[in-house]
């Protein structure tokens, strides 16, 4: 399975970065309106406009396209770390406010492209790199909740984390769209278990 998950070969040229991003893109469209059951490498090389030939000489398997697309979520980890620079010298109500909408921020990019790679994230298993991501936004909300004199900040970051998440794949399961009404929703929840003031 390791061997399906991971690019036959790293793009060194332009051309062939334009061609994984096109293939990555494609890919990305169809998880949008179709989900995972409607991609399958030739519905991908069609929409990218490239050969399947080509496609299979960057990814060995349909698996190792849907693997790339979820490494390439580091704009999680931007977001999170720019709302922990934001927080520092502000109160814990600031830094609520500025972490829950780096929580929210993925989803509100693409918000079906976003549902669709969480679901794939479980199914692939891809430990390192999932794992790596995850400790370090944790780090960084465990250096916010710090900062600011929140005890057993690591388990506290935990429940955070595993609370909004649940929260908001429930509610872009359920087919929310409102983002403002949810991120509401998820600083209220946030905020009650620190007990401070929504």
């Amino acid at each position: 399975m390791k061997s399906r998950l991971n690019p036959r070969k790293t793009p060194r040229q332009e051309r062939s970065a334009v061609t994984c991003a096109a293939i990555l893109e494609a890919a990305a469209r169809i998880l949008e309106t179709s989900g995972s059951q409607g991609l399958t490498t030739n519905h991908v090389a069609a929409l990218a406009g490239v050969s399947v030939g080509t496609l299979y000489q960057y990814f060995p398997a349909k698996e190792a396209i849907l693997a790339a697309l979820v490494r390439q979520r580091q704009d999680m980890l931007a977001d999170f770390t720019a709302a922990a620079r934001e927080a520092e010298g502000k109160d814990l109500a600031h830094a609520v406010d500025a972490m829950v909408a780096a929580s929210m921020r993925h989803h509100l990019r693409r918000p079906a492209l976003a549902q669709a790679l969480e679901r794939e994230e479980l199914e692939l298993k891809l430990d390192k790199e999932t794992l790596a991501l995850k400790a370090d936004m944790r780090d960084l909300v465990v250096g916010v909740l710090r900062d600011h004199g929140i005890e057993q900040p690591e388990r506290t970051a935990f429940d955070l984390m595993s609370l909004s998440r649940g929260i908001v794949d429930a509610a872009v399961q359920a087919g929310e769209r409102d983002f403002d009404d949810l991120k509401a929703r998820m600083r209220r929840a946030v905020a009650g278990y620190l007990g401070i003031a929504a």
